[in-house]
């Protein structure tokens, strides 16, 4: 009844409804237009990021806001005096620009880092450049300075988290433009295929680019004022379009039969909401359900995704409800305008019904090989490893990337694996006799552990001083030594913490690496002061753990408010529980693949390496969700076919005879929409959107084809059944009624 209610409410005020959306739609142009300030992410009260503020604290600037530029002649020796001119003028505006707090060059380095700040044989030299101000201040005033960084004799490349961070948001954005242009017009195809009408086919695609606008506004508006991760503006286009046609594409078809029955366009329109609203409905419900998930990663940039892609999702719905219905209202008669003569693709009529019949015929043939096939697609997912995203997931065509890669060849000593420890004392001064004593016992059981290369700290050194030298150059240095002492307590001495670095043999991600942090919070301090552990190889770890801690509590939640939702419309207690068993299924397949295509290098999409931590518990959250909309589709559909007949077998032929095709189609869009996002530059995105589209598929042919007949036959009445006192309960809360 609310359904139908709504649907002649929006046939009455048709207009003014879209009077509504389209002030909606220039609202959400107007915050595009204004932008926001999105960033690489964090989590907040890990151990990694505690150390990071203590360094924050030691040397006045966040680490990520220096960039590291890489200067090279193609044959002018940097000791050469043009060389040196040539680098003094390229930073020269930058010295006096007081969006920049301080430029360093081996002339004005320390002695131990001017060194290495050098190489003649590569005809390159390396610059640090550290930004005034916070992270965000950082990343507004980067365009502007690195413009002015010019020189018409040296090459300039610019890399470090601040320059990745550019380059990442402007690829995200050309791989969100292009993934649209792919997207939508395949889209269009596919719904032509369908509706074989132009106009019918256009009317998903607008609902979905409103609720993506909408849902970006928004993310954008909420950059303004806490932490959200640049992957979240493509999160939202991949989840918004995705399920804005969907649910757009099961209204219309709805709509459509109903007039095919001979109703008029009111009454049909009333009909289709009544039907097809409840799917809508129930589905968003799932999905939001899934995505919610993702609010659990409190303090993180997880729950700012989550918070993203619930308004997209939300969105859709709201639209699919409202602004559809009005659109269709208005159009009457014009729903088929603009027909087309296409071939017809896809299985013949009456397909559908002879696949469940036959599926039915055989249902423990069907089910064994068929859930053997997705386990061992979800096998490789068993030896997943993790690692944070950083410059390496950009493509070798990007500046920060190319940097990096200049940085590794000419200057390996910058661009290995380094490890930061923060040291915090109860007390000042941190240079006592006793504390620099710790300090030095400390450095030398760490430079003996595994993996160790060697420790950077104010008693490692290339001379073989002892604990006595230290003491005395430290607490009492020599005019010839007083220099070097204060450019070293400067960059790594607070008022109550200490600095070091501890340089692995591995890269960040390795076991080996891992292990070193692992060993090091073992030793949990030095003298009275507490250490923590920093760097992307401890960030990595305790973001797993931040992750793995709440995974458990999201999927019970998931899984436990899918079974309320699918209980509330189909009044079953069975047939949520199989559900959620089908979609742990399609996702182990995706994960397994995930792992086979982006981990172990195989098909050739992405230089091997680890799976970013948050990609799987993300897919996990949407794709829970999005496999819901098929379930609720086929379930709602054999749900008034066994009303009807009260004959489960019927019901279930039905059932796959009225929703395969639509859920075939459906499935093809999404398909087309997350693989033009598979096709992204970003390792990560491509990722996801391979992830998610293969989970589609399998979800819309292995299970809801083959599992879903054949498991309701098997189960046979059982599927409808639930105890007297859950029914009691429905009918108490009306849900019931919300069902029909």
């Amino acid at each position: 009844m609310i359904f139908e209610r709504l649907g002649a409410f929006i046939f009455r005020h048709r207009w003014s409804t879209l009077a509504a959306c389209g002030l909606f739609l220039a609202l959400s142009l107007a915050m595009l237009a204004r932008g926001g300030q999105l960033t690489g992410g964090r989590i907040e009260g890990i151990e990694a990021e505690r150390a990071q503020l203590v360094v924050e604290k030691v040397l006045g600037h966040t680490m990520d806001s220096t960039v590291v530029a890489v200067f090279r002649s193609p044959s002018l020796d940097p000791r050469n005096q043009d060389f040196q001119t040539a680098l003094a003028d390229a930073l020269r505006p930058l010295r006096s620009d007081p969006r920049v707090a301080s430029v360093m060059t081996s002339d004005d380095a320390p002695p131990q880092l001017a060194i290495d700040m050098v190489n003649p044989k590569a005809h390159s030299v390396f610059a640090l450049i550290t930004f005034a101000g916070s992270l965000r201040t950082a990343l507004e005033s980067y365009p502007a300075v690195r413009k002015s960084l010019q020189s018409p004799t040296l090459s300039i490349e610019c890399t470090g988290r601040l320059s990745y961070m550019h380059d990442l948001d402007g690829t995200l954005e050309r791989d969100l433009v292009k993934a649209e242009l792919l997207s939508l017009p395949l889209a269009v195809l596919v719904l032509l295929l369908v509706f074989r009408s132009v106009v019918a086919a256009i009317l998903p695609v607008g609902v979905g680019a409103l609720a993506v606008v909408g849902g970006i506004a928004f993310v954008l508006f909420l950059s303004r004022f806490t932490d959200v991760a640049a992957f979240t503006v493509n999160m939202c286009s991949l989840v918004g379009l995705g399920v804005a046609i969907d649910y757009s594409l099961f209204t219309v078809s709805r709509y459509r039969e109903e007039l095919a029955h001979g109703h008029s366009y009111e009454e049909a329109l009333v009909r289709a909401m009544k039907h097809a609203g409840q799917v809508v409905c129930f589905s968003g419900l799932a999905v939001a359900t899934g995505v919610s998930g993702l609010l659990f990663f409190e303090r993180s940039y997880l729950f700012s995704m989550g918070v993203g892609a619930l308004a997209v999702v939300l969105l859709s719905v709201v639209f699919a409800l409202t602004f559809l219905p009005a659109l269709l209202a208005v159009l009457g008669p014009k729903i088929d305008a603009g027909k087309v003569r296409l071939p017809k693709i896809g299985p013949a009529e009456g397909f559908w019904h002879r696949m469940a019949v036959r599926v039915m015929a055989h249902p423990l043939r069907i089910l064994f090989p068929t859930v053997a096939v997705l386990l061992a697609m979800g096998v490789p997912f068993l030896h997943l490893r993790m690692s944070a995203a950083d410059v390496r997931i950009l493509d070798e065509s990007t500046e920060a990337r190319r940097a990096y890669n200049s940085l590794v060849k000419d200057f390996p000593r910058e661009a290995e694996a380094r490890l930061v420890v923060a040291v915090e004392y109860p007390s000042a001064p941190v240079l006592s006799v006793a504390r620099i004593d710790d300090l030095y016992d400390f450095s030398r059981k760490v430079a003996a552990l595994p993996h160790v290369v060697r420790v950077e700290s104010l008693v490692d050194g290339d001379s073989p001083l002892d604990k006595e030298d230290y003491e005395s150059v430290l607490i009492h240095p020599s005019p010839m030594s007083e220099a070097m002492v204060k450019a070293g307590e400067k960059m790594m001495v607070g008022e109550q913490s200490m600095l070091l670095y501890v340089v692995v043999d591995g890269a960040p991600e390795t076991p080996e690496a891992q292990g070193v942090v692992h060993a090091l919070r073992k030793l949990h301090n030095v003298g009275d002061g507490t250490l923590l552990v920093g760097g992307q190889t401890a960030n990595d770890i305790d973001t797993t753990a931040f992750i793995q801690s709440r995974t458990p509590r999201v999927v019970v939640f998931i899984v436990a408010m899918t079974f309320v939702i699918l209980f509330a419309l189909l009044g079953s207690v069975l047939l949520p529980i199989k559900a959620v068993l089908m979609n742990a299924l399609s996702v182990a397949g995706s994960f397994g693949a995930l792992v086979w295509v982006f981990q172990d290098g195989h098909l050739g999409l992405a230089a091997p390496r680890p799976v970013e931590p948050t990609v799987p518990v993300l897919l996990f959250c949407v794709l829970f969700g999005l496999s819901m909309d098929y379930e609720v589709l086929m379930l709602s559909r054999m749900k008034e076919a066994f009303e009807e007949t009260a004959d489960n077998t019927k019901a279930v032929a039905l059932g796959l005879e009225k929703t395969g095709g639509l859920i075939t189609s459906a499935a093809a869009i999404m398909v087309v929409v997350f693989g033009a996002f598979a096709l992204a530059a970003v390792v990560v995105v491509r990722s996801v959107g391979f992830a998610m589209a293969l989970a589609v598929a399998l979800d819309a042919t292995l299970v809801r084809v083959l599992l879903v007949p054949a498991t309701m036959k098997l189960f046979g009445p059982m599927n409808w059944w639930a105890p007297e006192v859950l029914k009691k309960l429905r009918t108490t809360l009306r849900l019931d009624r919300l069902a029909h």
